[in-house]
């Protein structure tokens, strides 16, 4: 089992490499792969030093398995060509989510669907993903109608230079700025770049992908994301109506058996999700679950995991655990 990491320098790519190490995922050879001012560094791995490698090189040494983090246009251009040598793709960035011939893929919800042919596969976007882990087994059990989320989101999810930013502005320090405003004590209602109907990409993601991952048109989402000055881990605030009325003991009884979801909620010992303890975890926590007493059959609740990890890396590690798994590879 040959595995390539695209995009092995970067910030989710560096977690990929810990994610594959932890989880002691079964590969033969790790292939590194990066852009051209990255090739010929040296990365530790299982107690060896790795070189980084070129695309080219990599798409010529025929991985099983490549995971792409290396954002949408290397994507477009590089994850046809991997495909075409035969290797599987499984692509983090934006690039082939909403493309309909691609599967928009959570394995605790949707791996089933994945077939040998398919050699493109789109990891969510973050926020997506914890998202609709808390949605599924309550949209099967009450079917959903309306889904209003609000995000509070990690610098991390904007990448190294946002990261540096907070750091820079906390230290006192003036540097590079990923973000048009100061991120330190602020919060930016603005993740991504806003698009002709006032919303940004990120909120049109949350609004399209879970409808696409639950393969469900019924219900609707609409979104406001919001980038704040924490260095890890993305929450949300989510109010959802559903068709049917809900029993609040049942729903978390639900939640509380879903595998990879951990349940958070005893407001009177200050139990509930937060960043801090989500960070370098798996899971994807709620809590704060609440019947909203403004509207009938409406609930709400409070999501929050580790963005690096579930929201990119696990998930798209998950993927190929099933791909090897099944035989698909």
């Amino acid at each position: 089992m040959k595995v390539a990491v695209v995009g092995a320098t970067g910030m989710v790519g560096e977690v990929m490499l810990r994610v594959l190490d932890e989880r002691d995922f079964p590969m033969t050879e790790l292939l590194l792969v990066a852009s051209e001012r990255s090739v010929g560094r040296k990365i530790p791995f299982r107690n060896r030093d790795l070189t980084v490698i070129g695309l080219e090189e990599a798409v010529a040494a025929k991985p099983d398995i490549a995971i792409f983090s290396a954002g949408g246009d290397t994507s477009l251009e590089w994850a046809p060509r991997f495909a075409g040598a035969g290797t599987t793709v499984i692509d983090n960035s934006s690039a082939w989510r909403m493309d309909p011939d691609k599967k928009l893929v959570v394995p605790e919800i949707n791996a089933d669907l994945l077939e040998k042919s398919d050699k493109i596969i789109a990891n969510p976007n973050c926020s997506t993903i914890q998202l609709v882990m808390v949605l599924a087994p309550l949209h099967e059990r009450y079917r959903m109608k309306r889904v209003v989320v609000s995000t509070y989101q990690s610098v991390s999810g904007t990448g190294v230079r946002a990261v540096q930013q907070l750091e820079d502005e906390i230290a006192g320090v003036q540097g590079e700025k990923a973000y048009p405003h100061p991120i330190n004590r602020n919060a930016l209602p603005h993740c991504d770049v806003f698009l002709e109907n006032g919303y940004t990409k990120e909120e049109m993601k949350l609004a399209r992908e879970p409808q696409k991952i639950l393969d469900d048109r019924t219900f609707s989402v609409t979104a406001t994301a919001v980038r704040i000055p924490t260095a890890g881990g993305h929450s949300e605030s989510v109010n959802i109506e559903f068709r049917e009325d809900f029993d609040l003991d049942e729903v978390r009884r639900i939640l509380g058996n879903t595998p990879g979801v951990v349940l958070q909620d005893d407001p009177q010992s200050n139990t509930y999700p937060m960043p801090v303890l989500a960070h370098g975890r798996d899971e994807v926590f709620v809590g704060r679950i609440r019947r909203d007493e403004s509207q009938a059959n409406t609930l709400n609740l409070w999501i929050v995991a580790d963005n690096l990890r579930k929201g990119a890396a696990t998930n798209a590690v998950q993927i190929a655990e099933h791909l090897v798994a099944k035989g698909l590879v």
